[in-house]
């Protein structure tokens, strides 16, 4: 063959030590996240929790943090995938220092840590405002189903929970029973003690068996309280705002037949038999996602901006209902950036009597604007055109907020929600693979929803400013 190739010898010994810093282009995801970690980013709460000086040294918290804002931007997020790419990937290897840490150590940084990585939500909220990426003109709000770590077989129904609590103490009481007899024979049949559980046996077999049983029932008692619990607590919660919304209307304040009410009515409550709890991860809940399946889940919320799709405000409710979450969304939106926005675009999914009325109230105290849909559109269905002439005086808040979303700055507003919001949750499933929670709980679920929604934030600082101007920050 005659043509020339370019040297090549997959042997070939380096003469000088090679440079990660080498191996990167000079704009990459990495480099910046680098930076946050080491320049901008505040770790004092993190540092603050290491107080003990005996002990082999861990691993450095910016290292650790480098590489799950990393992971957690790039869709990287199981401890053991981390572990993985701090070996294959370049990027990792670069953030790490060619450190290895195991899986273990990652995961235990994590949920160490957690009320701390959950607060980079915040962080990342401040630095999307000091870039002027953040105008609190417009918002939108929605939630979105987040698959639980635990499996929706793994739920029992309060029926059933009953039926099997019977079952296995009646098995219990009887296992107890052979139990104390056979115990009692002990002594007397020794050799027939050893020919029915062997030479080396000591009836084991039996406590065993009644142990695994007994556990068993703590669980399914556990789970039961738990469903029975939260049955008294929303009939509480229904007796006393239906006690104080009667009271508004006779024009009186009474706060201890509020209480009066709400007790009577927990001594009364019983759960619906259809009520379920899960035993792996009990906060979870079966929710119906947006394919109309149903899943183990939470229900995750999130205010975003117009102007660049920032989050400001995350969180996660174990109710599968949206209309309970308009009031604290947007009040936590404005707490974290000190401005209410002008406008906020709100789907169907929050519209009750409350909630309008909230709204009302929160237009004339804040200023803000609210497009709340009265009712979902099918996808082919148009919005009728708005009635001419004045407001009848007796229209509810509802049929005033559905005539105010008929009018042509209505239906311009709140043709945009979709355009800000959607997109977000899009974002998040797929680049930060975030369809499906790790962490188990309701504080593991919040947590790692805002950590999600901090590298949302900063993935949108990287594209819009880059490394110089998180540098202009910094300095």
């Amino acid at each position: 063959m005659d043509k020339t190739f370019r040297a090549f010898d997959p042997h070939q010994v380096l003469l000088l030590p090679p440079s990660l810093d080498d191996w990167l282009p000079e704009d990459h995801l990495a480099r910046f996240v680098a930076d946050l970690v080491d320049e901008v980013l505040d770790l004092s709460p993190i540092l603050a929790d290491y107080t003990e000086k005996r002990g082999y040294p861990p691993y450095d918290p910016r290292l650790m943090l480098r590489l799950l804002i990393y992971g957690y931007t790039t869709g990287v997020r199981s401890s053991r995938g981390i572990e993985r790419k701090c070996a294959d990937d370049v990027a990792f290897r670069f953030l790490a220092a060619d450190q290895a840490p195991d899986f273990r150590s990652i995961s235990r940084f994590r949920r160490r840590h957690l009320d701390a990585l959950a607060d980079l939500f915040t962080q990342s909220l401040h630095l999307a405002t000091k870039l002027g990426m953040v105008k609190m003109g417009r918002v939108a709000l929605d939630g979105t189903k987040l698959e639980a770590n635990a499996s929706k077989h793994k739920a029992m129904s309060y029926g059933r929970l009953v039926d099997r609590e019977e079952r296995i103490e009646a098995e219990i009481a009887a296992l107890e029973a052979k139990a104390a007899a056979l115990l009692a024979d002990a002594e007397a049949t020794d050799t027939a003690e050893d020919a029915r559980f062997g030479v080396e046996g000591k009836d084991a077999d039996l406590p065993a068996e009644l142990d695994r049983r007994e556990k068993r029932l703590a669980k399914l008692q556990a789970a039961r309280a738990q469903i029975e619990a939260e049955a008294a607590d929303k009939a509480r919660a229904h007796a006393e705002d239906k006690e104080r919304r009667r009271q508004e209307r006779a024009g009186s304040s009474d706060e201890q037949a509020v209480t009066d009410a709400g007790s009577k009515a927990v001594d009364t409550a019983r759960p619906k038999p259809k009520a379920q709890a899960n035993f792996t991860d009990p906060d979870s809940r079966i929710m119906k996602n947006s394919d109309g399946a149903y899943i183990q889940a939470y229900n995750a919320q999130a205010v975003v901006d117009e102007e660049h799709q920032v989050i400001t405000a995350a969180d996660v409710t174990t109710n599968a209902s949206d209309a309970l979450n308009y009031t604290t969304m947007l009040d936590q939106s404005a707490a974290n950036t000190g401005v209410h926005p002008k406008q906020a675009l709100v789907d169907a999914g929050y519209c009750s009597e409350t909630n309008l009325q909230a709204a009302n109230d929160r237009q004339l105290a804040c200023g803000t604007d609210t497009f709340m849909a009265t009712g979902r559109l099918a996808h082919d269905e148009q919005v009728p055109p708005a009635p001419r002439g004045r407001i009848p005086a007796n229209a509810t808040l509802k049929e005033r907020m559905a005539r105010k979303l008929r009018t042509k700055p209505g239906k311009a507003a709140y043709s945009r929600r979709k355009a800000i919001v959607e997109p977000v949750f899009g974002q998040i499933m797929t680049c930060h693979n975030g369809r499906r929670l790790l962490l188990r709980g309701e504080d593991g679920a919040r947590g790692e929803w805002r950590l999600l929604a901090a590298c949302h934030n900063l993935r949108k600082i990287f594209r819009h400013a880059g490394t110089a101007g998180l540098a202009a920050l910094a300095g």
